[in-house]
């Protein structure tokens, strides 16, 4: 047997990712809308019928089906625009810019929502090809097959879901907060902190926040896809333990920070000596205790991300160990300190402070807390299925059969 090209190991493997199967599945969707064209129309290259399959077809079954409409509408709507600009004025400098002003105009009076700026865009592009057809209602006959043509295409060939890349990004992301806590760990341990060095880890906690607005994008697209797709059973519980799950560490994230202010604010105050943060023996302690809370991040990341079962008794077990071992260190942490503070009052506040955040990690992280969450939210959601107003009810009445 021949050697298999490593390039095409890799394509095969990647081939069942979103991404690559979102491309490939646009791809057949234009083609296919382009074949259909070819076949229902007399235009020699029918373009617009691909085009707009690309506008349609949507990274999730949901966004198709509740934004699908619209979006041809604003297609439509562009390409009508469009032809009238071809036939009046063809196609120059002054005409492309009143184009552009009708189309973004007309987008708003045509309330197509947050796709008004494809009604300029399809209306530029219909404008540019406008040799490729004869009549407006050629155009508009293909971009309407276009768009059946990809509404099909996605209910019937159901989009990817998208949760694994966002289980990825909340690992990665606890994974990023596991390495800070390892390196403020560090800092507490060391003979001498410097206050820039303090500083630039305090700006790395203060980075997390942006990194949480970017796998809050991630998890909301992946929560998209499971709405309304027939490939998933438990959308509800797996949308709700992720979302709560980024919840509880985006508050890991606030704290934190709060610990990184607390260890620079120490830092500078004792800029200009040679003294450490923490005596020896409660710098030690003090390491270890970041080191638990670091790999209880991690933890309870994979517990929020484990699709089996057994997987997640496991994640939930470890997390629960971790996190009774951080108490015990935390309590010791705490004599320690009280005893330094009654020997040597100064800072007294920046060692409260340091504990109340500890305090608050161990609280977001707890297991118990974290079912308490969960069935809330769970029980918020069933409130608002059953207090939403029943569509079609009256119909359904109706033509109730008589008893």
């Amino acid at each position: 047997m021949p050697d298999v090209p490593e390039q095409v190991i890799d394509l095969a493997k990647r081939s069942a990712e979103p991404v690559v199967a979102q491309v490939l599945r646009s791809t057949t969707a234009a083609t296919l809308a382009y074949i259909v064209a070819l076949w229902l129309t007399d235009v020699p290259a029918p373009l617009l019928a691909p085009l707009t399959a690309l506008l349609v077809v949507q990274v999730t079954l949901f966004a198709t089906l509740t934004s699908g409409v619209r979006r041809v509408n604003s297609v439509v709507a562009g390409v009508v625009l469009a032809s009238a600009f071809s036939t009046l004025v063809g196609l120059s400098w002054w005409s492309l810019g009143l184009l552009i002003l009708f189309s973004l105009g007309l987008g708003h009076l045509v309330r197509v929502g947050e796709f008004v700026p494809e009604v300029a865009i399809s209306a530029m592009l219909v404008l540019g090809v406008t040799q490729v057809t004869d009549t407006a209602l050629d155009r508009v006959l293909e971009t309407l097959i276009g768009a059946v043509v990809g509404l099909v295409f996605n209910v019937v060939f159901v989009p990817p879901v998208w949760v694994r890349p966002a289980g990825q990004d909340i690992e990665d992301q606890a994974r990023r907060m596991r390495e800070l806590m390892l390196q403020l760990g560090e800092q507490a341990d060391e003979r001498h902190t410097p206050v820039a060095r303090a500083t630039a880890k305090l700006r790395q906690a203060r980075r997390l926040d942006q990194d949480v607005a970017q796998v809050d994008a991630s998890l909301s697209q992946a929560e998209e896809s499971l709405r309304l797709n027939p490939r998933v059973k438990e959308g509800v519980l797996t949308r709700i333990v992720m979302r709560t799950g980024l919840d509880t560490l985006e508050v890991c994230s606030v704290l934190l920070r709060t610990v990184s202010r607390t260890l620079a604010d120490l830092a500078s105050h004792r800029s200009g000596t040679d003294e450490p943060l923490f005596p020896p023996e409660v710098a030690h302690e003090l390491r270890g205790l970041f080191t638990l809370l670091g790999n209880a991040i991690a933890s309870f990341a994979s517990l929020i991300t484990s699709q089996v079962t057994a997987n997640a008794e496991d994640a939930e077990a470890r997390l629960a160990t971790e996190l009774e071992e951080s108490r015990a260190s935390r309590e010791r942490v705490a004599r320690m300190l009280l005893e330094r503070v009654q020997a040597h009052p100064r800072q007294w506040q920046l060692h409260g402070a340091l504990l109340v955040a500890i305090d608050r990690l161990l609280d977001e992280l707890d297991v118990e807390n974290r079912s308490l969450h969960l069935a809330n939210e769970l029980d918020r959601y069933s409130r608002e299925r059953s207090d939403r107003p029943r569509r079609w009810k009256g119909l359904r009445r109706l033509f109730a059969p008589a008893h």
